[in-house]
């Protein structure tokens, strides 16, 4: 152990304590495909069982100033599901499914009980999408960091044959249907915002735990479709932007998105009331419950929601009119 170095506000120890409580919930995500254990300088993944003309599909994100609601409540977990889920319906939507993740913790000061938490928490994400923890780094960084604060970040990479990836904006025409599914919560975005508002209206201890909801994975709704033969034209994940950033990102040139509010959740009507925004608004903030947007031909939408009874219709693909914005709202 160096003292010298703890008294500079780095504890090694403290790190190496964190990667042994850690340690069997990392392994638990192994696949045969993995090959170097929990401590290597890099992780090995096999690449085996690979589709056709296979594409690799990476994204990195973070779980933003949900962390602080997080350290706030000590409520560790619950973001280590976050940031796997985010990630992975990020690829999803690309048509890919994810074969490993690597994850990122940095603060002012590590304390191996809470940085454990939130690595179980990323491994029991990581089990669920049948993903494996490949590695990750954990960093004390006095000075860079606020006292007290904590980041959280990852990346995941899948893989998709290439006559499998989505979106398909060439397929898309005027009248096919757009249907949600819903969120658990605010997902990972909007809590700068949630944060100060929770703050002013002294929020309860009831809305403070719906706001740190893990996001919602949607591998499996997007499998259960597959196996229904349900032709995808194109999947939103539904993140930072709302729906007015994120569906135009799939969408021919040609088309806009013509949606029609639906019922908010005690949560959202609540959020909505407290910061005074109105629909369009908060539909560029929030989710407002729908953390999945789905596009099929009009004539598949009956098979979608026999697969998937909890998906909303939502709109319709609609011309572009040649004029902002490409996600259009009737009046709720």
């Amino acid at each position: 152990m160096s003292e010298q170095y703890k008294a500079a506000g780095v504890d090694i120890a403290e790190g190496g304590r964190a990667v042994a409580l850690m340690r069997d919930a990392v392994r638990a995500t192994f696949t045969p495909n993995v090959l170097a254990d929990v401590g290597s300088f890099g992780g090995l993944f096999a690449l085996r069982d690979l589709p056709r003309e296979p594409v690799l599909v990476a994204s990195t994100d973070g779980v933003g100033t949900k962390v602080k609601l997080a350290a706030q409540r000590g409520q560790w977990r619950g973001i280590g599901h976050d940031i796997v889920n985010h990630c992975v319906n990020d690829i999803v939507v690309q048509g890919a499914r994810p074969l490993f993740f690597l994850d990122y913790i940095a603060s002012s000061k590590l304390i191996a009980e809470q940085v454990a938490e939130v690595v179980i928490g990323v491994a029991e994400a990581c089990q669920a999408a049948g993903c494996a923890l490949l590695g990750g780094e954990t960093a004390e960084m006095p000075g860079v960091y606020a006292e007290g604060a904590f980041d959280l970040a990852g990346t995941v990479v899948g893989v998709v044959g290439q006559g499998s990836l989505l979106p398909r904006p060439d397929q898309m025409e005027a009248g096919d249907r757009l249907f949600g599914l819903p969120s658990s919560g605010p997902h990972t975005n909007g809590y700068s915002l949630i944060r100060k508002l929770l703050d002013e209206h002294h929020g309860t201890d009831e809305w403070a735990d719906a706001c740190l909801e893990p996001h919602r994975s949607y591998l499996k709704e997007i499998d259960m479709l597959d196996g229904a033969d349900v032709p995808i034209k194109g999947l939103a994940h539904i993140t930072g932007g709302g729906f007015t950033d994120n569906i135009p990102r799939i969408l021919p040139d040609s088309l806009d998105a013509a949606l029609e509010p639906w019922p908010l959740s005690p949560l959202f009507a609540t959020l909505c009331r407290w910061s005074g925004m109105a629909w369009a608004e908060a539909a560029h903030v929030f989710n407002l419950g729908i953390g999945m947007v789905i596009v099929v031909d009009r004539a598949a939408g009956d098979a979608l929601q026999a697969a998937l009874p909890e998906a909303r219709p939502i709109g319709t693909l609609v011309d572009h009119d040649d004029s902002p914005p490409r996600v259009r709202w009737s009046q709720p």
